[in-house]
C-alpha cells in the first residue's frame, strides 16, 4: 500500500507559519505596552518549557508567560485563544476534500511539527482523526522535521518502507529531511500542482 503523509500547517491548515508568531508578537506587545524586543526578552527569560518537543507542559508554559507579562487570567484566556487561532489557521478545504477521495487508494497520515495541545485543538477545529492514521506530532514524538528520527517514528507508525511513501511539506529543510531518508517528498506550492504529484506517485 502506497502512503500519502502530510506536513500540516502551510499544507492542510492555510496558515503562514513564518508570519504568524511576529504578528502575534505584536499584538500581544501592543496590548502590554513593551515593544516586540522587550516581549521576546521577558518570554526568554521566563524559560517557558519547549512545547514543539515535549508533551505535558502547557500548562507551565502559560503560568509562566501570564508571570512574566503581569498578565491576569482573562488576559491569558484571551492570548491563548489567539495563539491557537493564529496557529492553526483555517482548513485547505480543497487539498482535504481530496485526502478524503483516497482513503480507498493510499494510506494517509501526518507528519508535523507542533506545540502541545495541538491535536486536541486541530482536532475540534478540523477533525483530522477521522481521515488520517497515524497523526505524528513533534511534541509528543519529541523529535522533530528535518531529524532523520521525526521520519523513521513515522514510518513505522505507518508499517510503511520509505519507497512507499510521498510526503508533502510547504518546506524546503523538512522536504530534504526525508529525501535524506529515500521518502520521495515534493514541497507544497498550490493546491493543483500538489494534487497532480499525489495523483502521479499514486499511478506509477
Amino acid at each position: 500500500m502506497k502512503w500519502i503523509l502530510y506536513d500540516i500547517g502551510g499544507v492542510l491548515e492555510i496558515v503562514d507559519d513564518d508570519d504568524w508568531p511576529l504578528s502575534l508578537h505584536e499584538r500581544w506587545s501592543a496590548r502590554h505596552e513593551l515593544t516586540v524586543t522587550e516581549l521576546r526578552a521577558r518570554l526568554h527569560a521566563a524559560e517557558l518549557p519547549d512545547m514543539a518537543l515535549r508533551s505535558g507542559v502547557a500548562d507551565e508554559y502559560w503560568r509562566k508567560l501570564g508571570a512574566a507579562l503581569g498578565a491576569d487570567s482573562a488576559t491569558i484566556a484571551t492570548m491563548h485563544s489567539e495563539f491557537w487561532d493564529a496557529y492553526c489557521g483555517k482548513a485547505n478545504v480543497e487539498l482535504l476534500d481530496h485526502a478524503r477521495s483516497l482513503r480507498d487508494r493510499a494510506g494517509l497520515a501526518i507528519l508535523s511539527n507542533s506545540g502541545d495541545g495541538a491535536r486536541e485543538e486541530e482536532e475540534r477545529r478540523f477533525g483530522f482523526a477521522s481521515l488520517f492514521d497515524p497523526i505524528c506530532y513533534s511534541h509528543e514524538q519529541g523529535i522533530a522535521k528535518p531529524d532523520s528520527g521525526a521520519y523513521l517514528t513515522a514510518l513505522r507508525r505507518m508499517g510503511a518502507s520509505a519507497e512507499q511513501v510521498l510526503f508533502i511539506d510547504d518546506h524546503e529543510e523538512p522536504v530534504r529531511g526525508a529525501e535524506d531518508c529515500g521518502i520521495r517528498a515534493i514541497l507544497h506550492r498550490d493546491n493543483e500542482t500538489t494534487i497532480a504529484a499525489i495523483e502521479t506517485f499514486l499511478a506509477t
